[in-house]
């Protein structure tokens, strides 16, 4: 694999002012990079999607990868290209079971041609690097046990700018599995609505939005991500909340995708980012600019999609999709009286519990669930409560509803 490895050909000049304007310079993110992290393990709390029994624990898997996206001029015509790669796995299991992948990714070097040099195995722009511990040295690090008989293999992919990466990158992931594992919220009896009409009760409000305004502009739904990296099993039709977790060298066909063809996994790994660039604003990000015009909507859009689709529409945006922070800084605004959460499963940033620290009423606008390969996969609203108003509806006719009811006038949709 040959970097910059090209995502889009052939940009158009209004696709390169996008890329200046809204993904380039100084924003709340770096938003030329693509970032993600998954830590699995086993314990009481995940037993069916890990498989964790009293006999049977100890099994962990992590990825993170961060890629560099940027516009490459050497052709006539502008492109967007993965500029710089970083993938990183960490794989703890019973010492056979490693012992056996270790054999594995040695037949899959000898097979996808990569060379090896005194600093790694080298293929084309990218290294790859194959280590074993019995201890860890982040799991020294943090005094964490090793299960015994266990041992950990790691495998790292690296382009040139993170051939050496450095300290902050590679502790991140394990800086989050130390935060612990997520408690999943208690949900409770929220009142079910046709409508949003009990909501100009509670102007003005704030918003914030999930993967559902993403869907809606084409954007795959972030179980994409997770099926690409090979961190559950969706093959059974069990429901979406509950899907396996790949805890097994057996399972886990990520690095051997990556070690045979590259370049192939690479059109897989890009697509959530090139469909994030081509879309372009909905109905519904126009009707909350409109909303937000007239004031019945304050401050900005509390986001966790990296799409910048809000940003598009001339809406400031709060990032709260973080890393470095588990529970990151929103702005709540003394006037806002409610909190109007669209297309948002789980309250994993915690802004829904502070907004009703508050005295915030909560709305949602959420089908509760999704289609997968042709079928409707329920999804409900983790943490709903008491005094909830949940509408399952999608955003954008929930959305023109709203407007049409405030008497708000929403522009039709524009190119990005």
């Amino acid at each position: 694999m040959y970097l910059p490895h090209p995502v889009i050909d052939h940009l158009t000049e209004e696709q390169v002012n996008t890329w200046k304007t809204h993904f380039a310079g100084s924003h709340e993110r770096p938003r030329s990079i693509e970032e993600g992290i998954w830590r699995r393990t086993q314990d009481p709390a995940n037993a069916e999607q890990s498989g964790w029994r009293q006999d049977a624990a100890g099994r962990r898997r992590i990825v993170h990868y961060r890629y560099h996206y940027d516009l490459d001029w050497t052709h006539p015509v502008p492109r967007l290209v993965l500029a710089e790669f970083y993938l990183y796995t960490s794989l703890t299991a019973p010492a056979d079971e490693i012992a056996a992948y270790r054999k594995n990714i040695g037949q899959w070097l000898t097979e996808g041609r990569w060379r090896q040099q005194s600093d790694g195995w080298h293929r084309g722009d990218l290294a790859a690097s194959v280590t074993g511990y019995r201890i860890h040295p982040q799991d020294e690090r943090a005094d964490r046990a090793t299960p015994r008989g266990f041992r950990t293999l790691d495998v790292r992919f690296t382009s040139e700018a993170f051939h050496v990466p450095p300290r902050t990158l590679r502790n991140l992931p394990w800086d989050v599995l130390a935060g612990g594992m997520r408690v999943k919220d208690q949900r409770g009896t929220p009142t079910y609505a046709d409508d949003l009409a009990s909501l100009v009760d509670y102007l003005p409000f704030q918003v914030e939005v999930g993967c559902g305004t993403s869907i809606e502009a084409g954007i795959p739904p972030l179980h994409y991500l997770h099926e690409i990296y090979r961190v559950t099993d969706r093959r059974d039709n069990t429901p979406s909340q509950s899907y396996r977790f790949t805890l097994t060298p057996q399972a886990d066909t990520l690095v051997e995708e990556l070690l045979l063809d590259a370049p192939g996994k690479a059109e897989d790994l890009t697509r959530m980012f090139r469909a994030c660039f081509v879309a372009e604003p909905t109905e519904g990000h126009q009707a909350l600019t409109a909303l937000h015009d007239a004031g019945a909507m304050v401050g900005p859009i509390i986001t966790h999609n990296f799409d910048t689709l809000a940003a598009r529409v001339g809406l400031p945006e709060v990032f709260v999709r973080r890393y470095d922070q588990k529970i990151p800084p929103v702005p709540l605004l003394n006037e806002a009286k409610a909190l109007l959460v669209v297309g948002l499963h789980a309250d994993r940033r915690a802004v829904q519990a502070r907004a009703r620290a508050r005295g915030m009423r909560i709305f949602y606008v959420d089908p509760e669930g999704l289609m997968e390969n042709g079928e409707f996969k329920h999804y409900p609203i983790e943490g709903a409560r008491e005094g909830d108003i949940v509408v399952r509806d999608e955003a954008t006719p929930a959305l023109r509803r709203l407007c049409q009811r405030l008497g708000v006038t929403s522009r039709h949709p524009t190119a990005a």
